[in-house]
């Protein structure tokens, strides 16, 4: 049986450690502040979380790219001649053109490389949602189980990956063209804070509303605690933009209502971190359903 390596891309926003850990690979989508353009490492070596995130609170404006054929080309085409085989896991589809990138390059590849298996997976995730669904994965390869087998377990996983967030500034979802202006601005003058997660087509949603912060960090705790499987033997993912505190506080509330076996916590990567704005948190888990 070939070995074979797990491949994602920086929306994953997994710690550089634990991607590390894994042994998962990962390339970089870029961002555009100003008149550069920086490729979003997961060690934020072109641009520190912190740093960026200061910039936006600044007024600065990102722009944001997909991975494109030529770069999986080039990353898939190193692996392979490792005599490794691929299985590649994509940020969702309905939100960047990465994982169609990913199955071009596959297709141009199979040529070049007819003894190797490339199988691509779109994880209908983002953000740390994708770094869970990455990780389960990774735990099934641990376990000795082979491409096909993981692949299999993805397809009939990624659907209960759950991601519940709130933002802390709705005009950053405005110019997003997530929401309207008008709900933007009657929000923001009301305290409302809306309580949002992706939906099986891989698209965010809008979901509830909760009046103020705390409440809407209360309501992420409690939409896991009345969804998640077996909490006591999960690892949850939290995920912040540049506001530990709040994180914490979330994961608190979590522990308060649920026995979960682990909770993680990490940086909204710029490229997401772009759309969402400073303060968006993210509670991801497996649950019956999204």
């Amino acid at each position: 049986m070939r070995d074979y390596v797990i491949l994602t891309d920086s929306c994953c926003d997994l710690s550089a450690e634990m991607a590390a850990e894994l042994g998962v690979e990962v390339l970089p989508l870029s961002l555009q502040m100003g008149d550069r353009t920086y490729r979003n490492y997961l060690d934020g070596r072109e641009i520190g979380f912190h740093e960026f995130y200061e910039r936006v609170r600044s007024g600065e404006l990102a722009t944001t790219s997909a991975v494109n054929v030529g770069e999986f080309e080039e990353k898939m085409r190193e692996i392979l001649k490792t005599g490794k085989d691929i299985l590649s896991i994509s940020f969702s589809s309905a939100l960047s053109t990465t994982y169609q990138s990913s199955v071009i390059a596959a297709e141009e590849l199979k040529d070049e490389f007819p003894d190797a298996k490339i199988l691509t997976v779109d994880s209908l995730c983002a953000s740390l949602g994708q770094g869970l669904f990455v990780y389960l994965c990774a735990q099934e390869q641990k376990k000795g189980k082979t491409i096909d087998e993981v692949k299999t377990f993805a397809e009939e996983t990624k659907g209960r990956v759950c991601h519940w967030f709130t933002v802390d500034d709705l005009m950053y979802l405005k110019r997003g063209g997530r929401i309207s202006a008008t709900t933007a601005v009657l929000g923001t003058v009301m305290q409302i804070k809306p309580v949002m997660h992706m939906d099986n087509d891989g698209h965010l949603a809008n979901v509830t509303k909760a009046r103020g912060r705390k409440a809407a960090l209360k309501a992420l705790a409690q939409k896991l605690a009345d969804t998640a499987i077996n909490p006591a033997e999960q690892t949850v993912f939290i995920c912040h933009g540049d506001c530990i505190e709040d994180a914490e506080y979330t994961a608190e509330q979590i522990r308060a209502l649920t026995p979960v076996k682990d909770i993680i916590i990490n940086y909204v990567g710029p490229v997401i971190g772009a759309h969402t704005g400073p303060g968006v948190i993210s509670v991801f888990f497996v649950g019956t359903h999204r």
